[in-house]
């Protein structure tokens, strides 16, 4: 082989060693590039946390949620305003017989203030005494009294009552119509 040759064939080599070495180097620095892709991959994978909905469907929801929950609310409503009616009845008729008792516990008294005066009248015109049926009679008339009082007592107890009853339902539904 000539020198020629050799010459030509030695720069080859040398220019095939340049190339191996560039080529070696290059993938040192691909691989320190790219040995970090997995983490990388894992870190920026996105994940949905949550669900966007359209507009459109935001909207049917609301419009079939109301068409569903609509006739309900009224139907409750008209309950409620059935079921105050009601009780406006009931209170009015519980004052009415709390202003009945009043008008004969009131007669009841006068009456038996006007006995008790007449018999009074009559024992020092007669007699000097009253007699023992004249005394069971007006502790009779205590008695029924006192039960007449204890009554009234208890319709005006269950008249305020109800006051605060129908106030409290007056501001649920009230409440719950601003609520709407």
């Amino acid at each position: 082989m000539d020198r020629s040759s050799h010459n030509a064939l030695q720069g080859c080599v040398a220019s095939l060693r340049s190339s191996m070495h560039l080529l070696d180097s290059s993938i040192n620095i691909l691989d320190t590039g790219v040995s970090d892709y997995p983490r990388l991959a894992k870190v920026l994978q996105t994940t949905r946390h949550f669900e966007l909905v359209s507009e459109h469907d935001l909207v049917t929801a609301q419009t079939s949620l109301l068409s569903e929950l609509q006739p309900e609310v009224e139907g409750l409503l008209s309950r409620v305003e059935t079921h105050l009616n009601k009780l406006e009845r009931r209170e009015q008729s519980l004052i009415a017989k709390a202003e009945l008792q009043e008008g004969r516990l009131s007669r009841t008294s006068a009456g038996g203030a006007r006995s008790r005066n007449s018999s009074a009248t009559r024992g020092s015109i007669g007699r000097g005494t009253s007699t023992a049926g004249e005394a069971s009679l007006t502790a009779l008339e205590e008695v029924k009294l006192q039960q007449l009082k204890q009554k009234k007592e208890r319709l005006s107890y269950a008249v305020s009552r109800l006051e605060l009853q129908a106030g409290q339902r007056e501001r649920q539904l009230r409440k719950s119509m601003a609520a709407q």
